[in-house]
């Protein structure tokens, strides 16, 4: 385990402590090295990416990109910057958890997001074979790694605050400094943070509540997903069309 790693992991898992309910853990989501210079030029201290972005950029659809050109692209990325990164690598590619938390470290990470949904949006794993594998990465990572747990109940399950406490608790016992009930309802908010009793993810939409406002409802960390990504593509979209006027 290098210095390092640990150090930026250390670095990283400050950030979500300590924080008052208007200050939240913005965390953009670049999608390649470019995009991560100019977010860390902007001055936010560490950065998420985000397998759709990624695989976008790649020229895949969300969730098939092979795992080696994802590390390759995390590696391109953390190399771009001097902040932490936090890598999501959808399920983990089934990989053991020693080999995740190599591959990860190799590329350069110090977080990673580790989402509960079975490979191909076949259904969610079960919760206990979850927080075990969840488990085994924390004792494969030690202190190298921030691990942000992803519950899917709200994209693919029960879509109930009891289901996403369940599964949050769980996995926060299992070792995760993180949980992100992904698309639950920010309403639901208050309910899932008071419950959880760790720090809390929230995913900032377009037309959605700010950053700002998430934390006022009970997120500690806010991410966009591949929003960011879209977000730009549109742009480029506008440009390309004005050039043929």
């Amino acid at each position: 385990m290098s210095g390092a790693s640990t150090a930026g992991a250390a670095a990283l898992l400050a950030l979500h402590h300590g924080r008052s309910v208007d200050d939240p853990l913005v965390l953009p989501g670049p999608w390649d090295a470019a995009s991560a210079r100019v977010f860390a030029d902007a001055g936010f201290p560490a950065l998420a990416t985000p397998s759709a972005g990624v695989s976008a950029s790649l020229g895949y659809e969300d969730g098939e990109a092979p795992a080696d050109e994802m590390f390759a692209a995390i590696r391109r990325i953390t190399r771009a910057v001097d902040v932490p990164v936090s890598a999501d690598v959808e399920a983990g590619y089934g990989l053991s958890a020693e080999e995740l938390v190599e591959r990860l470290l190799g590329a350069g990470a110090v977080g990673c997001n580790l989402e509960d949904s079975e490979p191909g949006a076949r259904g969610l794993v079960e919760p206990q074979r979850q927080a075990d594998r969840l488990a085994a990465v924390r004792a494969a990572a030690g202190d190298t790694l921030v691990i942000n747990a992803r519950v899917d109940t709200f994209l693919r399950g029960d879509r109930t605050t009891g289901a996403a406490v369940e599964r949050c608790r769980l996995y926060a016992a299992a070792g995760a400094d993180c949980v992100y009930p992904i698309l639950a309802p920010p309403a639901l908010l208050p309910e899932i943070a008071s419950g959880v009793g760790t720090p809390v993810n929230a995913l900032c939409r377009p037309g959605g509540p700010s950053p700002r406002e998430l934390a006022f409802m009970g997120a500690t960390r806010v991410t966009f997903g591949g929003g960011l990504q879209q977000q730009a593509l549109e742009a480029v979209r506008e440009m390309a069309t004005g050039m043929r006027l």
